[in-house]
């Protein structure tokens, strides 16, 4: 029986679609200010300075979600969970707890990161700044992560989004392009450093923000203990996952910084991160969606659940289909906006572009898999894939360099996505592919 009336579910997805749009609108400009602040120090620095940037900065996005452990995922799945059960201290105690690990890991691995390039200093006499600079931006990403889940779990897409995409990607285009013009060329560990510089001053804004608006932001310690014995293993999963997926984004550019040339990791870091623009709505609408679809799967409405994933696959499908079509016209003019030769800059654009487009297809599959509990399935399915393909990436990339690597990165992306899309419509309940639109009316409600 019908227990979901439609002008419910028309009223779901009109709160949904509006929210995503004020995401997307955020993140349109998001992407502008950052392909401008990539093109600016592309084009100011030279390009196997602009290679150490890249590779600094790919290697403290992978330690910065490995800072998280996994708890800016985990946050979006307990807060809605726990509101929805009326157990808010829980929340509350998630949420402090979370940001207490994210802390703590933080401080770690930065650590960590200033060890090792010490003792690389010692060993080798290739540049290591870059790595030191590393090790300060690793803390500032975590937070900026972690925040930004905390503040669009209670709802507040603007605060949770606007500093860090905004007003920090304007800032630091901004303070490159002032340097720039009375003569200062920023060397790649520099770079990093006034990354670390302007984000810290973004979170420091953000916190206020918060702070002033009545959202919970707090970083506590008295429930950790608590929290960790009991939930713990899923933190662990979440930790995984997410390193999994960022470096799925981020260890194509380390390989073939290391066994190629930190030029040619400029050239595929930009492909990369180009290509990346057709996942942007699809992104702006999971930045929305992660909290109702856990609050609606856990409240057993199981309708809501299914409408709001086909509205996130559809949404986010159309705009990289359009965006693709873009890069196959205008592919070569894109990428010769970062100057240089850019050899097969173009080429590499459109092979990884197809990766992503068959990601948009599959729709919000890791979001539902992390949000109904089933974080360890998602861990295991993704990672065989993705790991499966980074170990052949190392003889790929000796025998067919950067081409290679991203043959095989779009391989193993479509034989991932497919596989959890599955799992996701056979075991959850939900399929988050571009059919689950057909699929709203015949999904049947659930006791909580």
């Amino acid at each position: 029986m019908d227990h979901t009336p439609r002008s419910e579910l028309k009223a779901l997805l009109r709160s949904g679609l509006s929210k995503s749009l004020v995401s997307l609108l955020i993140k349109v400009a998001t992407a502008g200010l950052t392909y401008a602040m990539y093109v600016i120090l592309s084009r100011s620095m030279g390009a196997d300075e602009y290679g150490y940037f890249a590779f600094g900065l790919s290697l403290a996005t992978i330690l910065a979600i490995g800072a998280n452990f996994g708890q800016q995922t985990a946050i979006l799945r307990y807060w809605p969970e726990d509101m929805v059960a009326g157990r808010p201290d829980r929340a509350r105690s998630a949420l402090r707890s979370g940001g207490a690990i994210t802390l703590i890991a933080g401080l770690v691995i930065s650590a960590g990161v200033v060890a090792v390039a010490a003792i690389a200093g010692l060993m080798t006499r290739d540049p290591v700044a870059h790595l030191f600079a590393a090790a300060a931006l690793v803390l500032p990403l975590a937070f900026a992560e972690y925040w930004s889940s905390v503040l669009r779990a209670q709802g507040s897409v603007w605060t949770g989004l606007a500093p860090r995409d905004l007003i920090w990607r304007l800032v630091l285009p901004l303070a490159v392009l002032a340097l720039w013009g009375v003569g200062v060329m920023l060397s790649g560990w520099v770079a990093l450093l006034l990354t670390a510089a302007t984000l810290a001053l973004a979170l420091a804004l953000q916190f206020g923000l918060a702070r002033r608006r009545r959202y919970d932001i707090a970083i506590g310690f008295d429930t950790l203990k608590a929290y960790w014995a009991e939930r713990g293993a899923a933190g662990r999963s979440f930790f995984l996952g997410t390193v999994l997926d960022s470096a799925a984004l981020n260890m194509d550019t380390i390989f073939v910084g290391l066994l190629v040339a930190p030029a040619v990791a400029g050239t595929y870091f930009n492909a990369f991160r180009t290509a990346g623009l057709l996942t942007l709505f699809m992104f702006a609408i999971t930045l929305v969606v992660a909290p109702m679809v856990s609050r609606h799967y856990h409240a057993g409405e199981m309708k809501k659940a299914q409408a709001i994933t086909a509205l996130c696959a559809w949404a986010g499908f159309l705009f990289s289909l359009v965006v693709f079509a873009g890069f196959l016209v205008f592919g070569d003019q894109v990428m010769g906006l970062f100057g240089g030769s850019h050899e097969q800059g173009a080429l590499l654009l459109v092979i990884l572009s197809i990766g992503l487009l068959f990601d948009a297809a599959t729709g919000p599959s890791r979001i539902v898999m992390m949000m109904t509990g089933h974080e360890r399935a998602y861990v295991r399915i993704f990672g065989v894939a993705i790991l499966i393909g980074m170990v052949v990436q190392v003889p790929v990339i000796m025998a067919y360099g950067a081409l290679g690597v991203a043959i095989v990165n779009t391989l193993a992306r479509i034989a991932a996505q497919l596989a959890i899309a599955w799992y996701s419509h056979r075991r959850i309940g939900l399929d988050t592919t571009l059919l689950g639109a057909f699929l709203v009316g015949s999904r049947v409600d659930r006791a909580a």
